[in-house]
């Protein structure tokens, strides 16, 4: 996983959760954080898919708890892409 993948990342979630970005650590849970909800979370995962022209599994997007669980997800996804 690259530095980029985990900064772009962090930048829509900050974005779409209103919180700010030093809050959002790449290992804090994203579920257990005040102001996340689903319908926010899912805006961020469908940002990151237009960002990065993917789309990403369900099942992995579904399986990530942390920003860097994310970013891991995107990494693979662009590795299988290219």
């Amino acid at each position: 996983m690259t530095d980029d993948i985990l900064r772009t990342v962090t930048e829509i979630a900050a974005a779409e959760t209103g919180l700010p970005e030093s809050v959002l650590l790449p290992d804090a849970d994203l579920r257990g954080m005040a102001g996340v909800d689903s319908v926010r979370v899912l805006r961020m995962i469908a940002r990151i898919e237009r960002t990065y022209d993917i789309e990403l599994e369900d099942e992995d997007v579904f399986g990530t708890a942390t920003l860097a669980e994310v970013a891991t997800v995107v990494d693979k996804t662009l590795r299988a892409a290219a």
